[in-house]
């Protein structure tokens, strides 16, 4: 039992003093610590928010969301842009880039935008924390769930460790969507007027699946070729995004194929 304990001890100083020195300073990034905790945090908020919430009125929180969703908008749209800017500086490759672990002005503005991406993710939790505040139980799904946890965990290890390289490819396609999915939430909640302004939210999940195939093929071609950006990521990755294409695709189906199907045969 000691050893284990012993080895269990080694494995979490190497991967305490093995990340990105440039990255290591920076908020919620040294130890997996703080984002062990915010995780668990949330699923004790999944688990017992709507018990929570028996026997309460749903909050409305029109103002509040409003002002959360187009914020999302616009730093959703700020990291695109700051993807897509310094790749393009930098002369970022899209079939192999290595990390630039160096102090240099587009290394550190790479690596910054790598930051601000993951804690948009912890940020994003909130998402779940307004369902359960108005009572919109049927929106936190195993994906909802799945999804927002597990991004967590995976950008802090892209920031704590591989701050940039092939990692920014996947930011800079998920801030675009992003960017279209929150301004379809502002709109969705300025109420019943905006709805006929809101026919395109099934093409939002065919933008996500277009997404994690590109992400699907940009990771795969790596896992096959002589790559100096490190395979484990890229193995992580595409698993990972396996998985999310498997459960939207799952998602699109139930809610629009299905559900045509259905109609057709009434």
């Amino acid at each position: 039992m000691g050893s284990v304990w012993e080895t269990a001890q080694d494995y979490y100083t190497w991967v305490l003093e093995n990340g990105d020195s440039r990255t290591d300073p920076w908020l919620l990034v040294y130890s997996p610590a703080p984002v062990v905790l915010i995780f668990a945090a949330y699923l004790v908020i999944v688990a017992l928010g709507p018990r929570l919430m028996d026997g309460r009125e749903p909050y409305t929180l029109r103002a509040v969301l409003l002002i959360y969703n187009l914020a999302l908008v616009g730093l959703s749209a700020y990291m695109f842009y700051e993807f897509l800017v310094t790749s393009a500086l930098a002369g970022y490759s899209y079939l192999c880039q290595p990390v630039d672990y160096s102090g240099s002005e587009l290394g550190m503005r790479m690596a910054r935008v790598c930051w601000w991406f993951f804690f948009s993710k912890v940020i994003e939790l909130l998402d779940t924390v307004f369902f359960i505040m108005r009572k919109k139980f049927n929106q936190i799904s195993f994906l909802h769930v799945y999804h927002h946890a597990t991004m967590i965990f995976n950008w802090w290890a892209g920031v704590k460790y591989v701050a940039g390289g092939q990692a920014f490819f996947i930011g800079m396609l998920n801030s675009f969507v992003h960017t279209f999915m929150y301004l379809y939430y502002a709109l969705a909640v300025m109420g019943p007027s905006m709805q006929k302004y809101l026919w395109w939210k099934r093409y939002l999940t065919l933008l996500q699946l277009t997404q994690f195939g590109a992400i699907a093929l940009h990771s795969g071609y790596n896992l096959v070729t002589d790559c100096p950006f490190p395979d484990g990521f890229n193995a992580a990755v595409f698993a990972y995004i396996i998985t999310l294409i498997i459960l939207f695709f799952n998602f699109y189906y139930q809610t629009y194929l299905r559900r045509t199907q259905k109609k057709k045969e009434l």
